[in-house]
């Protein structure tokens, strides 16, 4: 499944859900907030929520606590593989 995530074109497993797709990419689904090409989709409707090839997703991964800029980091760093804690 193509996806372009945070802006990053990504080929993925097929996933039938957005639930399903913060399992598979690892993610607490209680941090993150997901747009799904450009509306914001709500936790309690992941679940009902399909994907299809080609959609827009930009995911917020909300990290420590506080509400400076440095709170916030997209998933992509954790795509990446990249130590967020060592990311100010």
């Amino acid at each position: 499944m193509n996806l372009t995530i945070n802006g990053e074109h990504r080929s993925l497993a097929p996933v039938e859900t957005l639930h399903a797709l913060v399992q598979q990419l690892g993610m607490k689904s209680d941090r993150v907030a997901i747009e799904l090409n450009f509306e914001i989709v709500p936790r309690e409707q992941w679940a009902q929520t399909p994907l299809k090839d080609g959609d827009r997703l930009e995911i917020v991964h909300f990290v420590g606590g506080g509400s400076s800029p440095s709170a916030c980091r997209r998933a992509a760093i954790q795509l990446e593989g990249t130590d967020p804690s060592s990311t100010s």
